[in-house]
Order: structure tokens, then C-alpha cells, then sequence
């Protein structure tokens, strides 16, 4: 069975290779391809760079002309006037030879109906003189916006041509006509008629207005809708032309805007490369179509690379294999050993719940001289007590027995309430138990429990306490806190001649902070980064281990809080930062059961 194994992992290995030696010729002659077309377009940006550049200089050189001409006040009389037939044949003659001059198409003038009183063709077959105009879009828009352009086919004439128009106004700018000029772009089709590729100008409708194979011309790259077709035989946009459809199929999209195009155009049905230049001012784009063949010698060439690079690869895998191996069985030892650290890190957090509770026994433990000296007090008063409740009994003193007996039921109470609360304070409590509490309630019982010792130092204890400060978080674990760093603030201030516990709780933002500052001299600036690692400690050997602080640092951010530390004044001031909680009188209360 093994062999089995053996002969059929090493068939799929000759299989994975011959596929991969497949894909690899296959990719590297797409690469081929890809490269070629990259190459190409970057040529072709070139060349349809230089189109648009003439283009916009031929458009240029006349932009200037109507608005020039619309200031001649021989034009504005002749509009205000155009019954003089010797006036318009003489505008006319002077258009003629400005036209010839400057090399324009046609140079015409319209009055506010439309129609033309003068024009620089007057003495050619088909001029523009007394032609109405008033339908036409340059027309329109010149006197709706003081100027137009558009491209349409002539209707006198038939000769395609681009249409500059510019409004005439008088000295007090009231609308007198329109001044036109017609460029007509055959001698640039002519041009680009000798370079290499099909150049074409689509207007907004996606119609080939200029093409440098005539075949193209009036062709449309997309369909137009009959509400469209409609408005465009009313404008007679384009003259007579038929508009036929160019069918475009996209094949594919290259690097930038290059893309591979299929057209049944007049030529029959081939693919091309397009490229696209918008012309903004004009609202055209100049497009470029060019051949798509790849040489099939290139794409044979990197197919071979790929091939050579190939097989060379998978001799390397096959050499690896082996060492494949070996890491498989690195990682199953590694995934062993992570399960072990997994149990090792459960039997952590157990050790650490009960560090926390060793700790709490450690600070009970510390207190229990000065815990046993507070409830002997007590004791030793109702002995004391007890003696004169029995004289009473003797002179049957009701009154005074009365007395006696709330002395001694006022020791019991606070022994109860001291016997109590260490009990409370000694019990194990899960760390994820969450309450809302009273900051002030819990500092109010860690003063409790080192009261004794407080007063037997002759600290000054300075209190800021606000009733209003909500938290959540697990108040007996909080109180362990306040009574550690209380200790300490002890231990600190020992010897001391100024000996001031402030303990300070204040709102910041969404948060409460309660601090603890003490007179003691403070930390050293070196051990402040240190305090709260695990066995670091300042204090004599054989007076802590240094796991107090640890332990309140984990419960206070297990708590969702921060415990800081700095020293302030004369002492050190240690800092818990608790999210603040609403006021149970804020809750919404629960509905009632009938």
C-alpha cells in the first residue's frame, strides 16, 4: 500500500508539472501580448497627442475672429440697416478678402430673423445671402448666450463644417444679429488621411464628425434613439447622411484607457486597438483605431523563457520536498507545544486568582496586631461595663441600667461590623464579578479595616469625597487595591515628621479618578517605570515580595481601568482611572406584573 502511495503521489507530482508548464507558456504569451499592446498604446498616446494639437491650433487661430468682427461698425450699421443693397454687397466684398486672408471657410452675417444680409462666398454658386438661418443651434445659442459653436453639415452648401458664432450688440448693447464664421476641416482630413491608423472625431452622440478614411465619416459607434434621430433631422445636424451604425464588440480592457475593440466596419470585420482623447472645449473625442496584431514570433519567445523558467522551478520543489517533510514535522511538535503552553497558561490564571487571594490573607495578616489591639478595646469596655451594670442591679438604677446597655450594645455593633467586613474582605471572589458601586463606600471601608493603624501612626487622613461618582467593577477586589496602596502609603510615611494620606476622587470626561498621595518622600525617578513589575520591591528583605502592586495593577485593569503612578509634592501619588457608570436612580425601571 505504501508503494501504491509512493507511485501515485509522484504521478500528480508529473501531472502538477505538466500543468504548470502549460500555464506558464500560456501566461508569458499573454504577457507577451500584454507587453506589445503597452509598448503600442504608448506610441499611439504620441500620435494622437499630435492630432488633437493640430486640431485645437486649427480651432484656435478663428476662436477670436467672430468676437473681433461683432466690434466692426460697419457690420453694426449694415444691422441696424440692411435695406441698402450697395452696403451689403460692399460688407460683403470686404468679408471676402478678410476670409481670404485669414484662410476661413466662410464669413457670414445674420440678422435677427435669421437670415444672412452678407457673406464672404456672395459670388459663388450656392452662397449664403439671403438664406435663413434662424433654425440652426448656432444661431439659437448666440443670441440666448452671446456665443455658440457647432458642427453640422451646410445645408446650402452640403460641406460639413464647424460653426463659430458671436452676437452683435450696439453702443448700448441691444442685439443688432449674429456673426458666424464656418471652418471647414477637409484639408485636415486630408492630412491625417496619410498617417498610420484610422483617426476619428465623435461629437457628444457618439458620431464620426471627422474620420481619415472617408468610408468612416457619419458613422455611429452607438446607437441613437428615435427621439434623438428626430431632433437631429429638424437641426439638420447632418445634412442627409444616412448616420449608419459602426457594430463595436469589446474584447478586452488594457493599462490605462487602451482597449481591444471588434468593428464590422466598412472595411469588414477586424480587431483594433482604441485609444480616446476627450476634447472638452468642443465637446468631442478624438479616437484612434489601430490594427491589432501581435507578432507571434515575441509571444513563441517568452513562451520558451517560461517554459526553461518553469521546469527549473519544479526541479526545485522536488528537491525541496524532502525538507517539506521536516517541517511538517517541526510544526507538529510545535502545535504540541503550544497545547502545553495553553495548559500551562489556564494553570496561570488559577495561581494568579489565587495570588490575589494569598495577598488579601498577606495584608489581613499585616493588619491583625493592630485588628486584635481594636476589638480589645471593645472587650476590655464591657468588662468594664458589665462591673457597673451590677452595681446598678444592686441599687436598682433602671435608668442607668438603660444607659449602660446601649453603651455595651454600641460595642457589640461596631465589633460585628469590624468582624464582619474582614470577612467580607478575606472571601474569594471571581475576578469577572461586575457591580455597580460607590468609590466612596469602598474607601470607606479600606479606612475601616487600617483604622487602628491610622490612629496609631497619627496620620492626618485629607479626604475629597463626591457622593455622585458611579463605577462598575468588583468592590471587594477594589477595596484589596485601596488597602494595598493604602499600606504602602503607611510603610512610606513611617518615621516621617508630616505624615498626610490625601485621598482624592474628581470626574475627567467619562471617567472617575480616584487618588492616593502620601507625604513619604516619594519613588525614585529610576524605580518609577519598575513599580508595578512582579517581585520588584524597595522595601527591606523579608518585609514584602513585591506582588502588591502587581496584583492591583491586573485588578484594576481587569476592572476596564488604569492604575498610574508619579510622584507629587512630597510623596508618591498613585492614580485609578475607572469608566464612570449611571446612578441606578437613572435606569429605567422594570414594568410591573399585574
Amino acid at each position: 500500500m505504501a508503494f501504491l502511495s509512493a507511485r501515485r503521489r509522484m504521478l500528480l507530482a508529473v501531472l502538477a508539472i505538466l500543468a504548470g508548464l502549460l500555464a506558464s507558456v500560456w501566461l508569458a504569451g499573454r504577457y507577451a501580448e500584454r507587453r506589445h499592446w503597452s509598448e503600442t498604446a504608448v506610441e499611439a498616446r504620441g500620435q494622437l497627442e499630435l492630432y488633437a494639437q493640430s486640431l485645437r491650433i486649427l480651432v484656435e487661430r478663428f476662436r477670436a475672429l467672430p468676437a473681433i468682427l461683432a466690434l466692426d461698425s460697419e457690420i453694426q450699421a449694415l444691422l441696424r440697416d440692411a435695406a441698402d443693397p450697395l452696403a451689403r454687397e460692399r460688407l460683403s466684398r470686404r468679408l471676402q478678402r478678410l476670409n481670404r486672408e485669414a484662410g476661413a471657410g466662410v464669413i457670414f452675417v445674420l440678422d435677427l430673423q435669421g437670415k444672412a444680409i452678407a457673406a464672404s462666398n456672395w459670388q459663388e454658386p450656392g452662397n449664403f445671402v439671403g438664406g435663413n438661418y434662424a433654425f440652426r443651434p448656432y444661431f439659437q445659442g448666440a443670441l440666448r448666450e452671446g456665443s455658440a459653436r457647432y458642427f453640422s453639415v451646410g445645408v446650402t452648401t452640403g460641406v460639413p463644417g464647424y460653426f463659430l458664432s458671436r452676437v452683435v450688440r450696439d453702443a448700448d448693447g441691444r442685439i443688432l444679429g449674429v456673426l458666424a464664421l464656418k471652418l471647414v476641416m477637409e484639408d485636415l482630413q486630408r492630412d491625417w488621411a496619410r498617417q498610420t491608423g484610422i483617426l476619428l472625431v465623435t461629437d457628444q452622440h457618439a458620431v464620426a464628425i471627422l474620420a481619415s478614411r472617408p468610408a468612416w465619416r457619419f458613422r455611429t459607434l452607438q446607437g441613437l434613439s428615435p427621439e434623438l434621430r428626430a431632433r437631429l433631422v429638424d437641426t439638420r445636424r447632418y445634412g442627409d447622411r444616412q448616420l449608419q451604425p459602426l457594430a463595436v464588440r469589446p474584447l478586452r480592457q488594457l493599462d490605462g484607457d487602451a482597449e481591444l475593440l471588434g468593428i464590422d466596419g466598412p472595411d469588414g470585420r477586424r480587431d483594433y486597438l482604441r485609444l480616446r482623447q476627450p476634447l472638452a472645449d468642443e465637446g468631442w473625442t478624438l479616437q484612434l483605431l489601430r490594427e491589432a496584431r501581435v507578432p507571434g514570433g515575441a509571444v513563441r519567445g517568452y513562451g520558451l523563457a517560461a517554459a526553461g523558467i518553469w521546469l527549473a522551478l519544479a526541479f526545485l520543489f522536488l528537491f525541496l520536498g524532502q525538507r517539506q517533510k521536516n517541517r511538517r514535522l517541526l510544526l507538529r511538535r510545535r502545535a504540541e507545544l503550544e497545547q502545553l503552553v495553553e495548559e500551562r497558561t489556564a494553570a496561570l490564571r488559577q495561581a494568579q486568582d489565587e495570588l490575589v487571594q494569598a495577598a488579601k490573607m498577606a495584608a489581613l495578616g499585616q493588619m491583625s496586631a493592630a485588628l486584635a489591639h481594636e476589638i480589645n478595646q471593645p472587650l476590655t469596655a464591657m468588662r468594664m461595663q458589665l462591673g457597673s451594670l451590677q452595681l446598678l442591679l444592686a441599687k436598682n438604677d433602671p435608668a442607668a441600667m438603660r444607659s449602660c446597655l446601649e453603651r455595651i450594645d454600641g460595642l457589640l455593633t461596631r465589633m460585628a461590623a469590624l468582624t464582619g467586613h474582614l470577612k467580607t474582605f478575606a472571601r474569594d471572589t471571581p475576578g469577572g464579578l461586575r457591580e455597580r458601586l460607590q468609590p466612596d463606600t469602598v474607601v470607606d471601608h479600606a479606612l475601616l479595616l487600617l483604622e487602628a493603624r491610622i490612629r496609631q501612626d497619627a496620620v492626618q487622613v485629607l479626604r475629597r469625597r463626591a457622593p455622585q461618582a458611579w463605577v462598575e467593577g468588583n468592590a471587594i477586589r477594589l477595596e484589596q487595591v485601596l488597602v494595598n496602596l493604602l499600606h504602602n502609603a503607611l510603610d512610606a510615611m513611617a518615621g516621617k515628621a508630616l505624615r498626610e494620606l490625601r485621598i482624592e476622587l474628581w470626574r475627567d470626561a467619562g471617567d472617575w479618578l480616584l487618588s492616593v498621595a502620601d507625604s513619604g518622600g516619594g519613588i525614585a525617578a529610576e524605580h518609577l517605570s519598575r513599580v508595578f513589575e512582579p517581585f520588584f520591591t524597595t522595601k527591606p528583605v523579608g518585609e514584602g515580595l513585591g506582588l502588591g502592586l502587581a496584583v492591583s495593577y491586573g485588578i484594576v485593569r481587569e476592572s476596564g481601568g488604569q492604575l498610574e503612578v508619579r510622584n507629587a509634592g512630597d510623596g508618591a501619588q498613585f492614580v485609578i482611572r475607572l469608566p464612570a457608570a449611571l446612578p441606578p436612580d437613572t435606569l429605567q425601571p422594570s414594568p410591573q406584573e399585574p
